[in-house]
């Protein structure tokens, strides 16, 4: 059986984020030091369970700022993708450490609701405040590229839980300035810990199905096969893929059934161009094989 097999792989590089992650994570060490310190000094364990909570987010974006490194590297004879799936790994594993300090911090506040401490709130509601500050400044850093590449939506999130956590403990400092409702620090803190939960759920979720090659949620399977349908050229269609190749590239794959009497060239290159501009496919690999010859022997998946 002859067959046609043509590729497109055009499309922008992505994004580089090394300067914010280099900005957010400096700035992140700094507070960490300075919080921990100061939870150490008047015995806050709020505070020094935060700082806990800020240091597994450094180590969250510094796993996802490898990853963004690793999917500019070129591919090699042994990796023919490149390592572009790293970052899919990397959401994976930000979500995992997520998760970890989400318990952690629902462990620790139940703990204190039984024997809750107290606690100077002016000095919590200073250091708290200073987090929120250098934390949303680190989520600002990475807000354009959230929607687009789940490895960056992974740091964003790290760095947007983190600014709820010190909000939520200035609260606390607030009340505690005039009132010795100590309890009001863990009920707090587990209230934030759900909400992050919804959210890191979702990252997680998404990272999954992207790690066992699930059609990404961005891409209209259905409409793709409803443009293929539509072509006059085409008789019928097998083994249609989508992947996601990284958190922001997909590639496709098909095998067309034509007549024998299609200008090849001109079709693949239409429909590759078509896929890209209207599916936001990046890597479309098609094979043209002609109806009344010999079935593809290639097993179907």
């Amino acid at each position: 059986m002859d067959s046609e097999h043509s590729h497109n792989h055009g499309h922008a590089p992505p994004k580089d984020f090394g300067k914010a992650f280099a900005i957010g994570i400096s700035l992140n060490v700094v507070y960490i030091l300075v919080e921990a310190g100061y939870g150490l000094m008047i015995n806050s364990l709020a505070l020094i369970a935060d700082a806990g909570h800020n240091l597994s987010d450094v180590l969250g974006l510094l796993l996802a700022w490898g990853a963004s490194y690793l999917v500019r590297k070129a591919r090699t004879e042994k990796y023919t993708y490149g390592f572009k799936k790293s970052s899919v790994l990397a959401a994976f594993l930000n979500a995992l450490i997520l998760l970890v300090a989400i318990g952690a911090i629902i462990w620790e506040a139940f703990g204190r609701l039984t024997n809750p401490q107290p606690i100077p709130g002016g000095t919590v509601m200073l250091v708290a405040g200073i987090g929120v500050v250098i934390n949303t400044a680190t989520a600002l850093l990475f807000f354009s590229g959230r929607k687009e590449d789940l490895n960056i939506k992974g740091a964003f999130l790290h760095m947007a839980a983190d600014a709820a956590i010190s909000f939520g403990v200035v609260l606390v400092g607030l009340v505690l300035m005039v009132t010795d409702l100590y309890w009001l620090d863990p009920l707090v803190s587990i209230v934030i810990a759900l909400i992050i939960f919804w959210g890191t759920w979702g990252l997680l979720k998404d990272s999954v199905n992207m790690a066992l090659d699930a059609v990404p949620d961005n891409i209209d399977k259905q409409g793709i096969e409803d443009y293929l349908k539509s072509l006059d050229e085409v008789l019928s269609f097998h083994d249609l893929h989508i992947w996601a190749m990284s958190t922001t590239e997909t590639a496709l794959t098909v095998h067309i059934v034509t007549g024998s009497d299609i200008d090849q060239d001109r079709f693949i290159r239409q429909g590759c161009d078509v896929l890209s501009d209207r599916f936001s496919i990046q890597h479309t690999t098609i094979q043209i094989e002609h109806a009344g010859e010999e079935e593809c022997r290639q097993n179907q998946i």
